[in-house]
């Protein structure tokens, strides 16, 4: 009697995976008949915290190895390789390690290693972007020191006002706007000074290197798409971003991001247009995209994308059409048809808020209150008593996040007034 195959049903979570991740797949199992089993493989030389315990504890099956080795990497995969459905990674410090396994997975449907490094690291996204279509992204220049020679690069090739970054930090860390030379060269200065701490300390991608491009005015919104293995691009609807500048903070972190967006279908299809160049430009395939994108006086251009679900999107998706991201997320991988919006359940919100000073936090009042507004889903707690508070330029994180929801637009507005209106953040200032 033939031996049966064994069944592909194995999905692995490179570097971490969420309850929300876990709840995506077994809402998909019990809807469509299907059993799979999650894997959650981490580097073996990851420091243990409480965070990764309870990861490990909801896993099916835990990799553990050291991640620099690639016989360690193909020992630890040799148990489960004919059992392999798909793999993937969430968030852009995964991405790297993601990056490493790929090459011994060669049957799954994958990103390619190199397309991986192109749209984490900023400079060599930009340089694509360039070669392929300099219309849809800004100007730039890379530099490694804060010579007079750096500076008058940046001058010549990028101008005022620029906007200054490493190229391999999320969450808008060390990124600051400079308008004239001498505040250019202070914030060159102080990013140079803390650049390798940052990166050390916010799972930093790559090499450190610090990227100064043009700034765009306008309209900031990011897609999230996924990508098959022969290109074709799946968008999901569009997200309205509102940074902290936005709303009188010298930074860049997202302080809002909405959805649906008011934005007509023409203007949606143009930016789609512009975001699948910048997709093929990288030469992604069988991945999420997360894409950001400024819609300007002179047309849309690219700000930046990453191979991944973007930050809050399963949430944002599921409560605003019904959209299993972390499904679709994997389907795409396999392949299976993924799930596109069809109809608009409400309307939904994530904000970050961040201390308005620098600081010890001494005090957070309404956080309570905000728990009782009627379009209230979720809040998470990043800071306590007596943490210190920095902006997000100077490498710093939320104090709290929130996410809200309503079916209808302007009670979500409403709330969200009365939450912005309600929220104490006390500093007791740097000495």
């Amino acid at each position: 009697m033939a031996k049966l195959a064994p069944e592909k049903n194995i999905i692995i979570f490179v570097g971490k995976v969420y309850d929300y991740m876990i709840e995506g797949v077994r809402m998909y199992e019990k809807k469509h008949h299907k059993t799979y089993r999650i894997c959650l493989l981490i580097d073996s030389r990851t420091k243990t915290t409480p965070k990764l315990e309870r990861m490990i504890a909801a896993a099916d099956i835990t990799i553990s190895c050291d991640t620099s080795s690639d016989k360690a990497i193909q020992k630890a995969l040799l148990p489960y390789n004919s059992e392999l459905l798909a793999i993937t990674s969430r968030g852009d410090d995964g991405i790297p390690l993601l990056s490493r396994i790929v090459p011994h997975v060669p049957y799954l449907k994958t990103p390619t290693p190199e397309s991986l490094r192109w749209a984490t690291d900023k400079v060599w996204m930009r340089r694509r972007l360039f070669i392929h279509n300099k219309k849809i992204t800004p100007a730039y220049t890379l530099v490694d020191d804060i010579s007079k020679e750096s500076v008058k690069k940046i001058e010549e090739r990028v101008g005022f006002p620029a906007i200054v970054k490493p190229t391999g930090l999320g969450a808008s860390k060390l990124v600051s706007i400079v308008y004239h030379k001498e505040e250019l060269e202070k914030v060159l200065g102080k990013i140079f000074r803390s650049i390798k701490s940052a990166y050390k300390h916010n799972d930093g991608r790559w090499e450190p290197k610090v990227l100064v491009e043009q700034f765009m005015e306008g309209e900031m919104y990011s897609f999230d798409a996924h990508v098959t293995s022969r290109g074709k691009v799946y968008y999901n609807p569009p997200v309205h971003i509102k940074t902290g500048r936005a709303i009188g903070f010298d930074d860049f972190f997202g302080y809002q991001q909405i959805t649906p967006t008011l934005l007509k279908k023409e203007s949606i299809q143009a930016a789609e247009q512009v975001a699948t160049e910048a997709i093929h430009a990288l030469a992604l395939r069988s991945t999420t995209v997360h894409i950001e994108l400024m819609r300007t006086e002179h047309g849309w251009k690219v700000i930046e994308l990453g191979p991944r679900i973007g930050g809050f999107r399963q949430e944002l998706y599921d409560m605003s059409f019904g959209v299993n991201l972390t499904m679709n997320d994997i389907n795409v991988r396999i392949p299976e048809k993924v799930d596109m919006p069809k109809k608009v359940i409400g309307y939904s919100v994530a904000m970050k808020f961040f201390a308005k000073k620098e600081g010890r936090l001494t005090k957070l009042s309404g956080v309570k209150k905000a728990q009782e507004l009627e379009s209230f889903q979720k809040i998470t707690i990043n800071k306590k008593i007596g943490d210190m508070c920095r902006y997000a330029k100077h490498g710093g994180s939320s104090v709290f996040n929130i996410i809200m929801f309503h079916k209808e637009r302007s009670k979500l507005l409403a709330d969200i007034r009365r939450l912005e209106q309600m929220i104490k953040i006390d500093i007791a200032s740097k000495k």
